[in-house]
């Protein structure tokens, strides 16, 4: 039965068709997730309806404030509610780091009975970690469609400038209310359409990943990813006019992306090779700096340069490869350690191989995955034949004047080569770029990169 998606007469989303016999462990979303205008002044009675209580601390920062906080704010004084604030004032871009976390913690009361945030991913992730960390429950009121975050129980987050992530809680009712989304800059909006467009990478990633070393995958997760990112490149033009047709569907892809984290409990669906290469662009640039791209522009970049690997890779004759060259190739461990200190920095590399210790292959597993491959190649391929063409992205890019270069997201020569090699170092995830590398293609795939 194919999912399908209804609301009710209160905009409360609905879907059936989530059942399914795979092998992944399923958790079936209690959240209360409303789509549509007027919503902010509703904020009071979805509250009430799951009890969560009168005194609650509200985080914002000095512009989602402006654009939601202040209405949900006066939303909530009116119905009676007790409201600490917490706005989060920044100069720059508001980032999701150590004093930003910290800055909601201390704002927290014996008495808060639960949290609100008001903003997209940044101000979205602090208040989900401090929930989970606290035992509160949280609402959260969107403002921009720019990442699939909203629904996660997964908050990326910053420590030292160094990206990690911690578990944090889906919030118990999410607000998106369309007139509120359609503000957005077009920049914003362009970035969550290149977060929805990574799917399709992320789902052949995943797929790959139950191929060569049995990975449970959901097929109605993948479905639901793939049925979101394909409706959202047919209608790119209403998406980038901002009608509430536009900004339903696209807030809609990126709902449903974060649903299947709820309901596999991790991100497999929605973030593979090229989430990890536009986490690398970020981690380096606030190493440097500077201020990093938009999370979603990155990843929309990211997708466009690993896309033609893919397709390659499809046509790519592995029968015959040197078992004794790859494994004579082989990095050792002393290398490999002083390679992720190269890459990620001390303190980056060093906490990125302690929490994924399974990228230390012994020559007998990496053995193992190349006889897979080759065993398996007919079913690789046509996982790989089924992504549509390039043109396909670019044409939805184009028409959202997103990004489509990393000169646009300022990444040089220097930072795109070592991202090109080190991003299938970034999580034990499978990926085409882990198999490129433990079948000794890698290089000859980045060429002169």
């Amino acid at each position: 039965m194919p999912v399908t998606i209804g609301y009710d007469e209160n905009n409360r989303l609905l879907l059936s068709g989530l059942a399914c016999n795979c092998a992944c462990e399923h958790n079936a979303p209690q959240q209360d997730i409303y789509v549509g205008k007027g919503l902010i002044e509703k904020l009071p009675s979805y509250i009430e309806k799951r009890g969560l209580g009168t005194q609650c601390v509200l985080v914002a920062d000095n512009i989602t404030y402006e654009i939601a906080g202040r209405a949900a704010e006066q939303a909530l004084r009116s119905a009676g509610l007790t409201v600490t604030l917490c706005v989060i004032q920044r100069k720059g871009e508001m980032l999701p780091d150590e004093t930003a976390c910290g800055e909601v913690l201390l704002s927290i009361q014996p008495e808060t009975q639960f949290l609100v945030s008001v903003g997209s991913g940044s101000i979205t992730d602090i208040t989900r970690v401090n929930a989970m960390r606290t035992g509160l429950p949280f609402v959260c009121v969107g403002t921009a469609p720019s990442m699939d975050g909203y629904t996660s129980v997964v908050a990326p987050l910053l420590l030292r400038n160094v990206k990690i992530h911690r578990a944090g809680v889906c919030p118990d009712i999410i607000v998106c209310d369309l007139a509120v989304l359609s503000t957005a800059p077009l920049s914003m909006i362009a970035s969550g359409v290149g977060d929805v467009l990574g799917k399709y990478i992320a789902h052949a990633d995943w797929m790959l990943g139950n191929i060569i070393n049995d990975e449970p995958y959901c097929p109605t997760c993948g479905s639901i990813v793939l049925d979101a990112v394909n409706r959202l490149v047919d209608n790119a033009a209403l998406i980038r006019d901002k009608t509430e047709e536009g900004m339903r569907i696209l807030i809609e892809a990126l709902l449903l992306a974060g649903i299947t984290i709820m309901v596999i409990g991790n991100t497999r669906a929605v973030a593979s090779i090229e989430h990890n290469i536009a986490q690398f662009w970020e981690m380096k640039q606030l190493q440097y700096g500077n201020t990093p791209p938009q999370h979603g522009s990155s990843v929309g970049v990211a997708t466009r340069l690993v896309w033609p690997l893919f397709k390659r890779f499809a046509q790519e004759d592995i029968s015959a490869l040197d078992l004794d060259r790859i494994k004579a190739g082989r990095i050792t461990h002393e290398a490999r350690e002083a390679w992720m200190i190269h890459a990620y920095g001390e303190e980056g590399g060093t906490q990125i191989m302690r929490e994924n210790p399974g990228d230390f292959l012994t020559w007998e597993e990496q053995e193992r995955r190349i006889l897979r491959a080759q065993a398996c190649f007919a079913d690789i391929r046509a996982i790989l034949d089924a992504l549509p063409p390039l043109s396909t992205l670019d044409a939805a890019m184009h028409t959202l004047s997103a990004h489509m270069t990393p000169e646009e997201e300022g990444i040089g020569p220097e930072l795109l080569s070592l991202s090109l090699r080190c991003g299938k170092d970034y999580r034990t995830r499978y990926t085409l770029f882990k198999l490129l590398d433990e079948c000794g293609l890698l290089e000859d795939y980045l060429g002169g990169r």
